[in-house]
Order: structure tokens, then sequence, then C-alpha cells
């Protein structure tokens, strides 16, 4: 596992207790529906170690410097859920995860306890089913299944996939009148994620544009967010909590912006958990950015030292989630709690279509 070096983990602490990363949501707060435009959502500016203000997302190109660097995940969402049924009739429903060969994906299955290795699902009208999945294996690291798609028709598993399959929206968002296009970012490019990278969802092309004219660069990882993301942390003690491994790519032209960025003065500032998951694994497990593609399983928590980025754009985050941890080792876990309690004092929208925080620990502004 890709984590923090013994030597730079602390002592036990409050801050390495699950507990402490609680907090209590009123109901109808998690946001079921993205706002329109996306970037009339609202925006939480943390600009130093003790103050923060409020504000809406297309003030963020008042609050960057030209010359600083916003490292955005072109990943783009896959019709991950499908609805499917055994050859006896019994439903089933599949979330693919990753592939594993061109016909062969990591998938979680549901009924799980009935799903064993040797079922055949079925997808598409009981009478003229279009594909099926034969279950190959058990996956014990995530619970899944290794699944081989087996198309009925002439078309692709691709293209099977995008027909038969749903958009795999977070089991919170029950009651969405969303279109599948607000599921994705603007800038979403390779499809492989199984959720969006939420904090990118705010942007528009318009405010990119705004931000461009004022000198603020961008630049792109990718990170096919997986259930690595959003897996619940469920042990007392973070620090034995182990992340599922997602897929990432660093190009060498982003890692060379971001070293002229570094160069100069100025900041990277990571559009996203994901972005900065990517970058801060390569450098964990390279010794150092550079270009790089495979998988990373960091997990940061308080303790961690930072290697890459200044700055983050996040949305609000489960409680006792990996994500709330990541946030927290910037600003701390005490003061990130008491900013969450008071943007619920200020109505903020929370989780994937909520609201937003740009967390800026040292403000050059």
């Amino acid at each position: 596992m890709t984590n923090i070096p013994p030597g730079d983990r602390l002592s036990s602490s409050p801050d390495h207790q699950l507990n402490a990363y609680s907090y209590n949501l009123p109901e109808g707060r998690i946001a079921q529906n993205p706002v329109t435009p996306r970037d009339s959502s609202k925006l939480l500016v943390i600009d130093g170690p003790q103050s923060h203000h409020h504000n809406h997302f297309y003030d963020l190109v008042d609050w960057l410097l030209p010359g600083d660097l916003l490292v955005l995940n072109d990943t783009k969402v896959i019709p991950a859920r499908l609805y499917g049924y055994k050859a006896s009739g019994g439903a089933v429903e599949v979330l693919l995860i990753e592939p594993v060969e061109h016909d062969k994906w990591l998938a979680l299955v549901r009924p799980g306890r009935r799903i064993q290795p040797g079922t055949e699902i079925l997808f598409g009208e009981k009478d003229h089913p279009l594909m099926s999945a034969l279950v190959e294996s058990r996956d014990d690291s995530t619970g899944g299944r290794l699944l081989r798609l087996l198309p009925k028709v002439d078309k692709t598993i691709d293209a099977l996939i995008h027909q038969l399959g749903q958009m795999p929206l977070p089991p919170y968002i029950t009651e969405s009148a969303s279109l599948p296009e607000q599921y994705q970012t603007v800038f979403a490019q390779k499809k492989g994620a199984i959720a969006a990278p939420t904090a990118g969802l705010h942007f528009t092309q318009t405010l990119l544009d705004k931000l461009s004219s004022k000198g603020i660069q961008t630049a792109e990882i990718t990170l096919h967010v997986g259930i690595g993301t959003f897996r619940p942390v469920e042990v007392s003690d973070i620090k034995t909590h182990e992340m599922h491994k997602e897929r990432i790519e660093v190009s060498a032209e982003t890692v060379k912006k971001i070293e002229q960025t570094k160069a100069k003065g100025k900041r990277v500032i990571t559009v996203g958990t994901t972005s900065t998951r990517a970058l801060e694994g390569v450098a964990a497990i390279c010794g150092g950015l550079q270009p790089y593609s495979g998988k990373t399983d960091l997990f940061i928590y308080p303790g961690y030292r930072w290697q890459v980025i200044d700055g983050l754009i996040t949305n609000f985050h489960l409680p006792g989630s990996s994500l709330l941890m990541m946030v927290s080792t910037l600003i701390g876990r005490e003061r990130l709690m008491a900013i969450y309690q008071d943007a619920i004092a200020h109505d903020y929208r929370f989780y994937s279509f909520g609201d937003a925080m740009l967390v800026l620990p040292e403000a050059k502004i």
C-alpha cells in the first residue's frame, strides 16, 4: 500500500480517530440536482489560517492570480450501472468498476450472495438479450466479481455498455431530475470513471475563458474515479484504512507546467480530491513528480507532508470519508469541522451536486 512514510506519521491523536470526522447534516441539505448555470453554486473560500468568505463559484476568478495553475481531472463517467437478470429470472444489478482485459470487467453485483462464479447474467429484453456477463471469480479486495462480457448482437462491448447502462449516481442522490450530461465536467475527455470528479462540475466554458484571460493556466491529469474514492472508512484508527487502487495518468506536459509554475513562485491548485491524489500519488510512488501511468492507493490524512499542491477546490464531503480527512490535512481537522458547521448555517448544499470550497492555506491575494 502506498501511504505516508513511517517517519511522517503523527503519534496517535484525535486526528486519527474516525469519530473525530463526524458531523450532523440537516435533512434536505444533500443536493439532489445541480444548479443552473453550473458556476452559480456557492463557493466558500478559505484564504489563510484564520479567515473564510462566502462567495459564488463564478467569483473564483477574483481569488486566483495570473500565473496560478489549475489542475483538472479529464476523466469521463461511463454509464456503469447495468440492470440484468439471471436465466432463472432473478433481477441483478451490476456496477462496473474497471476493465481488466478487453472483455473482462471488475464489478460489484447485487444481490451478491446469489451471484456465484459460473452464473450468467443477461442484459436487454427477456426474449432478446443484447449482452451477457459470465461470472468468472470473486474479488476479495473489493467484494466484487470478475465478469466476462459477451455481446449477443453485432455490436462492441463499449457500444452495448453505453446502450444498456445508466449513469451511476451516488446512492444518496435519490430524487434527481438531472440529465446525464450534468454529471460530466465540461472538460471530460477520457472514458473510465464510475463517478464524476465533482469539484469540476462547477466549471462552465465561460468561466474557464475568464480564468484564461486573467492569465490563469490549466493542465490535465486523469484519475478514473473508482470505489477507492468513495469506499467508507470503517476502522476506528484511520491509519489502518487501506484505499482501493485507482487508475491515473500524469503526462509530461502537465509535469512541465507544474514545474514552470513553481519555478515562478506561483500556485498549483488542484480541482478536486482526485486531481490531488493523482499528483501526490505519483510523487509518493516516484519520489517526486514525473510522468506516470499506473495506479495509486495513496491515503492522505493528517500527518501527511504535501509534495506538490498549494491549494484545492473541492465539494463538501460525507462524514467519516477519506475525502474529509484529506481536506483536513490542508487546514486542520478542528478548523475544517467548524467551517462545515458555518456552511450548514449558511445553507450550503452538500455532496456531489452541492456547493464548493476553495482552500488556500497560504493566501497571496
